[in-house]
């Protein structure tokens, strides 16, 4: 099934850039939370490609000297995170979308390592199906803000996944994708998303 981009003399801006990342922050409330899991997760990718120091200037554009797995932080902070690491190592991945899949990618193993992750992967017995069909309420606990639903096809190896709400760019959720892909053991998996609206997106997604 294709899904048209959605696109409105309202909605008029290259998607997964600096400037998307900034008008999602505006739109981001102080409600509006994620994992501190996922900031230590952007912190691995710039540490692994820049170095302590590169990661260090990227954790000082949250004002946090540390962040807990657990604990909740504003998704504003993370969002800013983000844009520091475009800064610091985007230039190394090919830009901004490639930085925010990466982060995605790495957010999904993190995730899916951690302690309810790996329950996740037991109770579905590690059925790339059964994965995927935990991945909208993998999200809940992950973040304050959003809903999510997926499909994914009795005979064939593909998805579809649909997110309302939610402020990171459509790459992100790429990333997440292949991330919770590789990790449930498929081969060639591969993702793309759509925006359908100023903060919802459509992915289909298919694997070998």
């Amino acid at each position: 099934m294709m899904i048209e981009q959605y696109e409105t003399s309202t909605y008029a801006m290259d998607l997964n850039t600096k400037a998307h990342v900034e008008r999602n922050m505006r739109l981001a409330t102080p409600r509006d939370t994620a994992r501190g899991m996922f900031f230590n997760g952007v912190l691995d990718v710039v540490r692994n490609l820049g170095g302590e120091t590169v990661a260090q200037r990227c954790r000082s554009a949250t004002g946090e000297s540390k962040h807990l797995d657990f604990f909740n932080y504003p998704v504003t902070t993370f969002l800013r995170l983000c844009l520091a690491a475009v800064d610091e190592v985007g230039s190394q991945l090919g830009g901004c979308a490639e930085t925010l899949r990466l982060i995605g990618e790495q957010s999904a193993k993190d995730f899916l390592s951690s302690t309810a992750g790996k329950t996740l992967l037991l109770l579905a017995g590690h059925d790339v199906k059964r994965i995927l069909k935990q991945v909208p309420s993998a999200y809940a606990t992950a973040v304050s803000y959003g809903t999510r639903t997926m499909r994914c096809a009795h005979y064939e190896k593909s998805g579809h996944f649909v997110i309302h709400h939610d402020f990171l760019p459509q790459a992100h959720h790429e990333g997440i994708l292949r991330g919770v892909l590789l990790t449930a053991g498929v081969r060639n998996p591969r993702v793309k998303g759509y925006t359908t609206g100023q903060l919802n997106s459509e992915y289909e997604f298919f694997w070998d």
